[in-house]
């Protein structure tokens, strides 16, 4: 039986993704269903443990799969998810750089008049608090997942460009798996989130492959957003068009949005190269 699983090995990216997705779903499935069943008045609590089993089937199936189809015992080490005091140092980085990035565009349209700023409508330090908490799963869910097993597996088979792109594609569509009318709706989100998807991947090879600056971006991101947005502390004016702002008042949803993640995406994309110039990048 372990050799017929090394053989997977040997199949193209796609088909090793499909693969691992079905396995995971056949895993999570049989017991999700009766939580949707038995907890359908309470949707809030059936995607925490939905979800929460998901991914822990996840982090169960990567351990298999590394050992019966690589060989290797320790995956997540390949993905950069290593105990560093390098790796932690990067993470707290990531995450001031995704807070000065979010604050700096709100106090830009704060400046231009597009957005109000106001007294908290909740208790300010239990909504910072709820929203690290939040944020650094979200980050470490999405970029183990990501930049971990994603990213991986296209590795082994393209080239470094096209993975990055592929990556961050992929990252995008599964974000974005909606009815048309809202694609069309919010469609300034879409680039946004490949823009994003690229961001995180320069990160991530900018750090020689480990994961700690990429979800402590990308969390650092959220965290911040959650703070405005939960703790109620702006108010959009409507002088410009959400397309400018943010559709449904999601910053990455408008112009304004793209313009910081592009300039963010610079300056990731200049490290990673010097990085890579130096030849300490590790794959």
């Amino acid at each position: 039986m372990k050799s017929k699983l090394t053989q997977f090995a040997q199949y193209p990216a796609p088909a090793r993704l499909g693969i691992f997705l079905v396995i995971l779903s056949l895993l999570w499935l049989p017991v999700a269903a009766p939580i949707y069943l038995l907890l359908a008045h309470d949707p809030n609590l059936v995607t925490i443990l939905t979800m929460g089993l998901l991914f822990g089937a996840f982090l169960l199936l990567l351990r298999w799969w590394g050992k019966n189809v690589y060989g290797r015992s320790h995956l997540l080490r390949q993905y950069g998810l290593v105990r560093s005091r390098q790796n932690g140092l990067d993470l707290l980085q990531g995450l001031g750089i995704g807070l000065l990035f979010t604050f700096s565009l709100f106090v830009v349209e704060g400046l231009l008049g597009w957005i109000q700023f106001q007294t908290p409508q909740a208790v300010l330090a239990k909504v910072i608090l709820e929203g690290f908490v939040s944020a650094l799963g979200i980050g470490f869910a999405e970029e183990l997942v990501f930049r971990g097993w994603v990213l991986d597996e296209l590795q082994r088979d393209y080239t470094l460009k096209a993975s990055l792109w592929a990556d961050a594609i992929i990252f995008a569509i599964l974000h974005f798996l909606k009815p048309l009318s809202e694609v069309i709706r919010t469609l300034p989100t879409f680039p946004a989130l490949v823009l994003l998807g690229l961001t995180l991947v320069w990160a991530k090879r900018s750090s020689g492959g480990h994961l700690g600056l990429s979800i402590g971006l990308h969390a650092g991101l959220v965290w911040a957003y959650y703070i405005l947005n939960v703790g109620q502390l702006v108010k959009y004016s409507n002088n410009v068009s959400p397309w400018i702002t943010g559709v449904d008042n999601n910053p990455i949803a408008g112009v304004m949005g793209l313009l910081f993640l592009s300039v963010l995406a610079v300056w990731m994309r200049k490290r990673s190269a010097f990085r890579k110039n130096s030849g300490k990048i590790r794959l």
